[in-house]
């Protein structure tokens, strides 16, 4: 195997393996990598494995802001890579941790517009604070009207 410390020092059809210095196979679809230019042609390292790209803009496509995502989508991380994902749907949880593992790995979007994440049954107290009560997490999408 071939010594490196970037991609050009590998040949056609090869990748520098940043960690161990060496050059290594492009990889195909399902196999596991940690950056794009490690996958063949028309893939894309994502979640930890080379994946088949999504046209921008569509859901489950990368993206830095809403902007790069289409109508009633927004940019949010999905197990560390941010991606476009649909805004919620009336009556879908919209219930966010304070923090947290997992608050760090996945977000969500917010509720489409004309919707407002309210606790079920509790529509008038929506200006209160929030604490965190697993038992009680029945935060959802509902009309701006009560």
């Amino acid at each position: 195997q071939t010594v490196c410390d970037s991609d050009r020092a590998c040949g056609r059809g090869f990748s520098c393996d940043r960690h161990f210095g060496l050059c290594v196979p492009l990889r195909g679809e399902g196999q596991y990598c940690r950056r794009d230019t490690q996958c063949v042609r028309g893939l894309l390292c994502m979640f930890g494995k080379c994946h088949r790209s999504i046209p921008n803009g569509q859901e489950g496509s990368r993206c830095k802001a809403d902007r790069d995502c289409g109508p009633s989508m927004c940019c949010a991380r999905h197990h560390g890579e941010t991606v476009c994902k649909k805004r919620l749907a009336r009556k879908e949880s919209c219930y966010v941790p304070d923090g947290g593992l997992a608050f760090s790995i996945n977000q969500i979007c917010p509720c489409k517009e004309g919707l407002l994440c309210r606790e079920d049954g509790r529509q008038n107290r929506r200006e209160r604070d929030f604490t965190y009560q697993p038992e009680r997490t029945r935060w959802t999408c509902q009309g701006s009207k009560p």
